[in-house]
């Protein structure tokens, strides 16, 4: 089991990696393919949106499909589309090649978490769920600062999208090889798997991660022109900022969920969202400074990726008959998020220039902590809602 429970994992890695990875080389990008940094940020916007939406409609319409050659047929478009990217003429074609590799990143990521949960006896599938997911978490720690460390060495970018394609390669093989049969999931339709979004409950919880990533990944977006102050104009050290937002980001996902279990979804929630409105409202000074941008990366990825586990617990919590669709729906809202940041970054370079990109991240998440505790009051007010009413006694009985 765990060996194809790791081969599943390499896959998620591949898919999180292209993911991550343009936004450290997005300045070199927009220079080859004659556009501003700004503009090229749509790459991002294109892979991401693609993935987002076309994840529970991929995993309705593949129901039927062998899971291995839904695995293999996937990773297939996606190493095609990166290399239709690294080795694309000009911006058009590159944006359409974003949207190749999205999709064949939607054919993947559902059917592995699901097929990691039926690999897995009961009493282990939480670990093998998560196992799997460690994919996501290992490429924003691993596999994005290698892609930006590899374009700033070779001094091409295309290289790094060749290596991410090289990835979905490798997984690809791994998966024809050594993957197990897995059986079909049962069927269930599209509009099925979309029905909680007609929960207030939910769909305000929706929103709440929505607004959250929009603000986070304003900043991340255009990272590597945000922290030029302090690389240099150096690809290798912004890998290294981006190892250290990394490996912070991976311990706020493992260790958010202890957290919870001692202290409550509702206090980590907003902790973790007060402490990134301060953190993001500083940043045009702290990412004046080495140390200090150390300092707010490293609470960034702490506190903005500590947020999913919390958060997923609430949503689950609130309507648990409904789990897989919602962390499907989460998931799919979470790159919502990040594909919509690119453009309303760009309108914000526009106005306020870089620098100032911080703080308007941090108006959003003010807006995601609001969404937060009214998420919390309607969960709230449907739980003493559906409490049984106290039974009356009858005093003329009981005199009797």
């Amino acid at each position: 089991m765990y060996r194809s429970l790791l081969v599943l994992t390499a896959a998620l890695f591949a898919i999180g990696t292209d993911s991550f990875v343009i936004a450290g080389i997005l300045p070199d990008v927009g220079r080859s393919l004659g556009v501003g940094t700004g503009t090229a940020g749509w790459l991002i916007t294109a892979y991401a949106f693609t993935y987002a939406i076309l994840g529970p409609v991929m995993a309705a319409l593949t129901t039927r499909w062998p899971r291995r050659t839904l695995f293999l047929t996937g990773l297939g478009v996606f190493v095609i589309g990166n290399l239709l990217t690294a080795f694309v003429p000009n911006f058009g074609v590159a944006l359409f090649a974003r949207v190749l590799a999205g999709l064949g990143g939607s054919m993947v990521t559902p059917t592995a978490i699901a097929a990691a949960a039926a690999l897995a006896p009961p009493e282990r599938r939480g670990r093998a769920i998560s196992t799997v997911m460690a994919g996501l978490s290992a490429a924003t720690a691993l596999g994005a600062p290698i892609g930006t460390a590899i374009g700033s060495l070779t001094g091409d970018w295309r290289i790094t999208m060749v290596f991410v394609s090289a990835l979905g390669a490798v997984a690809a093989l791994a998966i024809a090889l050594l993957l197990p049969k897995i059986p079909n999931p049962p069927l269930v339709p599209l509009r099925t798997r979309l029905a909680p979004l007609g929960d207030r409950r939910i769909g305000m919880g929706l929103l709440t991660t929505l607004l959250l990533f929009t603000g986070l990944y304003i900043v991340y977006s255009y990272v590597a022109d945000g922290l030029d102050h302090v690389t240099g104009g150096s690809g290798t050290t912004l890998a290294v900022l981006l190892f250290v937002w990394g490996v912070a980001s991976t311990i706020g996902t493992l260790g958010s969920g202890h957290l919870v279990d001692r202290f409550g979804a509702r206090r980590i929630i907003n902790t973790a969202l007060v402490v990134l409105v301060v953190d993001f409202a500083l940043m045009p000074w702290s990412s004046a400074h080495m140390g200090t941008a150390v300092v707010a990366l490293i609470v960034w990825g702490l506190c903005g990726w500590g947020f999913i586990t919390p958060q997923t617990h609430r949503l689950i919590g609130a309507m648990p008959s409904a789990a897989p669709m919602l962390t499907g729906l989460h998931s799919a809202t979470l790159y919502v998020g990040v594909s919509i940041a690119p453009v309303v970054g760009l309108g914000a370079l526009n106005w306020a220039g870089v620098r100032w990109l911080g703080p308007i991240g941090a108006a959003l998440i003010v807006l995601a902590l609001g969404a937060a505790e009214t998420t919390h009051l309607i969960i709230r007010r449907h739980q003493l809602a559906a409490k049984p009413a106290p039974a009356r006694v009858n005093t003329s009985a009981a005199r009797s």
